[in-house]
């Protein structure tokens, strides 16, 4: 009796050392999850150029959501079509009128004949909650972000409603 095995469905382990505040911990990856990190490196980065499209002077962010492997919608933050392109007042509040960078790409997707059902999204900063139901809402499986903002209401809704949530803090 012979055993086949497809060598394309075989997956090589490799272990990672990661150090966790002070303590040496060891995890094992696959070569596609090593793929997947890098390509979710590459969609940030590519967030965080997008976010220079942004007119805010206060905090510059991007967003990109991705299905399967084409990018279907971008965004970033700042003031609705037609609006002249100040983000914040004369004493440096942002105005209340603002999107934020996951909405634009959200509503963008929404205009097009995309569906964002089972996406990702890539976005150089973590959803507040107000993005956060519209993630869910648009079914949106998977958040990928780089920074952490000091709120994390809008992170903490996405993991109850079952959305994946990824924090990649270095992009290299």
């Amino acid at each position: 009796m012979a055993i086949f095995h497809n060598t394309s469905e075989i997956q090589t382990p490799t272990v990672q050392i990661v150090e966790i505040s002070g303590t040496t911990e060891a995890t094992v990856t696959t070569e596609n999850e090593g793929k997947q990190h890098a390509l979710d490196c590459r969609y940030l980065r590519m967030a965080r150029i997008w976010a220079e499209n942004s007119y805010c002077r206060r905090r510059q962010v991007g967003a990109i959501i991705v299905k399967g492997d084409m990018i279907i919608s971008d965004g970033f933050n700042g003031t609705p079509s037609g609006f002249e392109n100040v983000c914040e007042d004369e004493y440096g509040v942002t105005r209340p009128y603002v999107l934020h960078a996951e909405a634009n790409a959200i509503t963008k997707v929404a205009r097009s004949n995309n569906s964002s059902d089972g996406a990702t999204l890539y976005v150089t900063a973590s959803p507040c909650v107000e993005c956060a139901k519209l993630i869910i809402q648009s079914g949106i499986r998977r958040v990928v972000f780089n920074e952490l903002y000091r709120i994390t209401d809008g992170v903490d809704l996405l993991t109850r409603a079952g959305v994946k949530v990824d924090h990649i803090e270095n992009l290299s």
